[in-house]
């Protein structure tokens, strides 16, 4: 998703959107602090963010990873 598109959804669906992503990054065992991070970089695709921590990643180069 890019910053246009999350700009122009509802409130609550901004909110579950992201409330979701860091749910989902959570449950597979990514550190809240980190989850947070993840998730709120719409551009990163949450599967190949996930993916790549299933895969040994630590969860803090997710991101310059993927960005």
């Amino acid at each position: 998703m890019t910053a246009a598109q999350f700009e122009i959804l509802e409130v609550a669906e901004a909110e579950e959107l992201l409330r979701a992503r860091f749910e989902s990054l959570t449950w597979h065992g990514c550190p809240p602090g980190n989850a947070l991070v993840i998730a709120s970089r719409l551009e990163i695709e949450l599967l190949d963010a996930i993916s790549l921590m299933q895969r040994g990643c630590p969860p803090h180069l997710v991101i310059p990873i993927l960005d």
